[in-house]
Order: C-alpha cells, then structure tokens, then sequence
C-alpha cells in the first residue's frame, strides 16, 4: 500500500506541487528517501525516526520507501518532515490516509516530537487554497499562514496535537492572521529558495565591488 501526503518545493516565491509519495513493504528493515533529496531532506529520516520515539510510536521493522514526486525536481528544506511523518502514519492507520489527502504539509520536526517554523509558509498557503487544499503548518506560523484567506489553516505545536486532531481527541483552533514580530536579523540571500544565477551574480558583484545592472 501506498499513501500520500502533498507539500510544496519552492522555487522564488512560487510553489511547485511536490508529492510525498510512502510504501511501507515487506523486505529487510530500511529507511530510504527518494526524488532528489538534498541533505536536509535526507536527514529527515533520523527526525522522523526520533519524533515518533518520542511520542511512543516506533516505525515498522519493515522496508519503508519516501518518494518525492516528481523524482527529477530537486528538493531541498527541512520542511518535508512533516509531510513524510504523516505519510508514514497514515500508512501505519494511525491517521486517516484520506484526511491528509485534504491538506499542504509543511514543518520541520525537533527530536521531540515538536514542529518547528520553517520557510515559505505564506506562500504555500496561497498555494494550497488554489488547489482547494488545507494547510498543516507550526503553531509558530499560524498567524502567517491565515493571511491567505480563504484556507483551512491547522496550526499544531507537536506531531502528537496533529494526530490527536486527527483522531478528535483534540480540537486545534483556527489561527487568526497576526503581524511577524519585529527581529533584528538582517535579510540573508539564503533564505531566498531557488534563483541561485541570480543569487550567484549579486555575490560576485558584492565580492569584487562590481557594479550591478539589474532588468
């Protein structure tokens, strides 16, 4: 059996459809991640694997395989976590597999079982409510997310709040749209995903104190 969780690739500010694709088979017992996954992406793994520890749910002694599809797009971030651990669970009938059908996952998971802000949630709520999605993004970003308009937001601070939603054992409120408090740090080209000729021309001008002309 195979099930889906969908999320999104960045690209500037545009989101490109990505679909987390997880076969939980028979065979000997492995962890592997497919699709182009950059480093980030491929520790998932090990915070999927601890995430679940922590909250006493253990993976299946069997062969589990993640798909990112398409498989020739790179990936990159670490908020695919959140999306592989609830294909997981939704292969492993802890959550409802059509349920997550409904919803853009994005976040990234702590060692304990928390989801942590990532980039790009903004977007991919716009994302989702043109695909008539949902959006499952960290309690932290819920505020953001809801400036969409228009869109389901579910906002958990755990992975065990999202499954505890999922069952109806807990309720999660609709976030409001809120203001992204005031921080001191300044705007960083690595935060920017994708762009990366124009990412790589700025850097070189900036490094040789070139001039830039910009169309």
């Amino acid at each position: 059996m195979t099930t889906h969780a969908p999320t999104v690739a960045f690209s500037g500010i545009d989101c490109l459809d990505i679909d987390v694709q997880v076969q939980v088979a028979a065979g000997l017992p492995a962890f592997t991640i497919v699709g182009l996954p950059d480093k980030a992406v491929g520790e998932s793994r090990e915070r999927v694997r601890a995430a679940f520890n922590a909250i006493g749910l253990a993976l299946p002694p069997k062969r589990i395989t993640v798909n990112l599809a398409p498989a020739d797009l790179l990936k990159e971030g670490s908020h695919f976590d959140l999306p592989i651990a609830l294909g997981l669970l939704a292969a492993m009938a802890v959550v409802p597999a059509d349920e997550i059908m409904g919803y853009v996952a994005l976040g990234e998971l702590g060692l304990d079982g928390s989801i942590a802000p990532v980039a790009g949630v903004l977007p991919a709520a716009i994302a989702a409510r043109s695909g008539n999605r949902g959006l499952i993004c960290p309690a932290a970003q819920g505020g953001e997310a809801a400036w969409a308009g228009g869109v389901e937001v579910l906002a958990p601070a755990s992975l065990l709040a999202l499954i505890n939603h999922f069952k109806g054992s807990q309720v999660l409120s609709a976030p409001v749209p809120q203001m992204a408090e005031d921080g001191e740090l300044p705007l960083d080209l690595r935060d920017i995903k994708g762009q990366e000729s124009a990412k790589r021309a700025l850097e070189v001008a900036a490094a040789g104190a070139h001039n830039l002309l910009m169309l």
